[in-house]
């Protein structure tokens, strides 16, 4: 769905390569880590140092990959499209490899990888689908796609876009779609995906600390991770709140 029908801030609006290009200098000091760091460590159906081989999809400035790195994965090799966001993953040395490309059709080759992350992006895709694709594509079987997102809760209720400053009290947006839990459902299965875990972060006390004007939105929904498995037998789901 278009975010235009929920928005509540309209802030002037930007496509998704120009927006992250202009907020790569200050993106780290603007996402905070209880939006994506703290669900990936909630995780339990993924055993990180077993991801011999992993791919980040959307890897941005590389914050994932350093967490992905403190985890255990030993080889890892981040993707995206904005020239300026992979400057930022270079700097941080942790990526073996990096590629500037599509994340929905990386042109990488298929089937080797244990793992694959999606951070934060999905919000900025019109259709989920080619992405949840081109993890199944790249992911040898028995292994694991795990997304983390901005929730479709606070997308609609709180109508609020990913956004950010351009320059002080200058208020950017960047292009977003909201899509239903039951859009990533359908796009994962359609994808021959299982999913095995599934957890959500609400607006807590930690939260407030960080973003007082934020109390209003106490025990709301944020942000979420799923864990997809790339396997026949269908797994069991397990779902759990903060």
């Amino acid at each position: 769905m278009d975010f235009a029908k929920f928005d509540q801030r309209h802030y002037p609006t930007v496509p998704v390569r120009e927006g992250y290009g202009e907020w790569a200098r200050t993106y780290e000091d603007t996402v905070l880590d209880l939006m994506d760091l703290r669900l990936l460590g909630r995780l339990r159906s993924v055993e990180w140092p077993r991801a011999a081989n992993a791919i980040d999809l959307a890897c941005g400035t590389g914050r994932i990959g350093v967490w992905l790195r403190k985890s255990g994965v030993t080889n890892l090799h981040g993707v995206d499209f904005t020239q300026a966001m992979l400057e930022g993953a270079r700097g941080k040395g942790v990526y073996q490899r990096l590629t500037l490309a599509d994340i929905t059709a990386t042109g990488l080759g298929g089937g080797s990888c244990d793992l694959a992350t999606m951070v934060l992006a999905d919000e900025h895709l019109a259709d989920l689908r080619p992405v949840y694709r081109e993890a199944a594509r790249l992911l040898a079987p028995g292994r694991r796609f795990v997304l983390v997102g901005y929730h479709p809760f606070f997308l609609m209720m709180v109508g609020m876009p990913t956004h950010f400053d351009r320059a002080p009290g200058e208020p950017v947006a960047i292009e977003s779609h909201v899509h239903l839990t039951s859009d990533h459902v359908a796009a994962g299965l359609g994808a021959g995906l299982r999913l095995a875990e599934m957890v959500e972060g609400l607006v807590d006390d930690d939260w407030i600390a960080a973003k007082p004007k934020w109390a209003a939105q106490r025990d709301r929904p944020v942000s979420f991770a799923m864990v997809w498995a790339k396997d026949q037998a269908a797994a069991s789901v397990s779902t759990s709140r903060a």
